[in-house]
């Protein structure tokens, strides 16, 4: 082919003008005058389908994609069926999906099988076929090539609590916490393990791990995980959950769930939905495989040193994850009674509220404050409605004698108790002096009120 027409696709791609560089390809394709060698077929429309997936034309791609995989001569099989897979994934046709990812990653010669398991575990959850999308998912972990492994340890985990294995469910979102990562990947991450502690009875743990998710303030439980984060939160604070003896592991509730008939999918937070995630912050060369989850779109450096020192979650075998999916394969993730849980949770978090005002309250805190009071009565030094209704008039006339009106005096301290409180106050003079106060204050219901007020000294301070 002629290297100038491509070189002009090439760089239409770079530029992210992915209209631009289809037309391009389309043009090479359809341009009798290019002579086109063995191979060079295959490799326009694999390109042509890449911009068509990027374009969202996923009928298209398609198209591009197996007039690819016709040329016999194009050795990329495993780099255009894993594309494929990704067009029919977003379509939702997770059937074929799963058919194009496994040809993906029978090809010996392709260098990114990591990339079709990723694609392939997604669509098999889509699926709901839990058990074979954790194979996948581990195979991506451990891909020696596979320069950021978290989002396939991630996945696992999930995978692992839907097969009721809450234990190898932290172990796996704990190994991908070594690695470095964007704080929305490390919350969910955390948010996940939360979840799993919760299926183990690990409350102190679930607690320290929703903890962390929710530290910035950036991240939102999911339902789910709402519904174990309340729970964890109610057994720390009445303590009504009696720890397993040690060495020994507690009933998870998703077990418990089993036995009285029911299912209990706990830790399904971070939702593997087989659907390529829409981020317009590409960042890849020209002509790389679009990713399923591209590392780029992070915005981060993956930890080049995998090294976990718990893979005991690695070395089960394909048929024991299938005897675990057998039956549960269908389940629905949605929690059950979910209504009556976000209710028992409203009322653990309103009486763990209200534990926090009434300790608030003995420890002098009010509404108003007693700052706020005090400011407002020195810039209206008129106004008797500050001081305690037993105060008659003449008493508060007589406090008020000589009283310095200022709208911004120095608050120098307070001493607070649950009845009476102290203000220690500075007001300036019209004439650039300073004198110094001492504000008794006693309790009105939530606020405060004044009941007396004394010039102070150095001495007296």
């Amino acid at each position: 082919m002629d290297n100038q027409y491509v070189a002009q696709a090439q760089a239409a791609y770079k530029s992210r003008d992915f209209q631009a560089a289809s037309q391009a390809f389309v043009q090479l394709l359809q341009d009798p005058s290019v002579p086109k060698g063995p191979g060079d077929l295959g490799y326009l429309y694999h390109q042509l389908g890449n911009c068509l997936l990027q374009l969202k034309d996923f009928d298209g791609a398609i198209e591009s994609y197996t007039q690819s995989t016709a040329d016999s001569a194009y050795d990329a099989c495993g780099a255009v069926n894993c594309n494929l897979g990704k067009a029919y994934a977003f379509k939702h046709d997770y059937e074929n999906a799963v058919s194009h990812f496994e040809i993906a990653t029978s090809d010996a010669k392709y260098d990114s099988p990591y990339k079709a398991y990723l694609g392939m575990g997604n669509a098999l959850l889509k699926l709901g076929k839990n058990a074979e999308a954790g194979v996948a998912f581990r195979e991506a972990a451990l891909d020696s090539r596979n320069p950021d492994p978290s989002k396939a340890l991630l996945n696992l985990g999930v995978c692992f609590m839907a097969l009721n294995r809450p234990a190898d469910a932290v172990s796996s979102y704990e190994s991908a916490l070594q690695f470095d990562m964007d704080a929305a990947t490390r919350n969910k991450m955390y948010a996940n393990l939360g979840q799993a502690y919760v299926a183990l009875g690990q409350m102190q743990k679930a607690m320290n791990a929703f903890e962390n998710a929710l530290a910035d303030k950036t991240y939102f439980l999911s339902e789910s995980a709402s519904v174990d984060y309340a729970q964890a939160a109610k057994c720390m604070a009445t303590g009504t959950i009696a720890m397993p003896p040690i060495g020994q592991q507690a009933p998870a509730p998703a077990q418990a769930k089993a036995e009285e008939g029911g299912s209990d999918m706990s830790g399904l937070d971070v939702p593997a939905d087989g659907v390529p995630t829409q981020d317009d912050n590409y960042s890849m060369e020209p002509y790389a495989d679009p990713q399923y989850y591209p590392a780029e779109a992070y915005g981060y450096e993956p930890v080049d040193n995998y090294n976990s020192g718990d893979e005991r979650f690695f070395n089960a075998s394909d048929e024991e994850l299938e005897r675990y999916s057998k039956g549960i394969a269908k389940q629905d993730r949605k929690r059950r009674n979910v209504g009556l849980k976000i209710l028992v949770a409203f009322f653990v978090l309103l009486l763990l509220a209200a534990g926090a005002g009434v300790f608030l309250y003995t420890q002098g805190y009010g509404y108003p404050t007693q700052e706020t009071v005090v400011k407002e009565l020195f810039a209206n030094t008129n106004n008797a409605s500050y001081f305690v209704p037993t105060m008659s008039s003449d008493s508060v006339d007589s406090a008020m004698r000589g009283v310095v009106s200022d709208s911004n005096v120095t608050i120098d301290g307070v001493d607070k108790s649950m009845s009476n409180s102290t203000v220690h106050v500075t007001a300036s003079t019209s004439e650039g002096g300073d004198v110094s106060y001492t504000v008794s204050m006693v309790r009105d219901m939530l606020g405060w009120k004044v009941s007396g007020i004394e010039m102070s000294f150095a001495s007296q301070q």
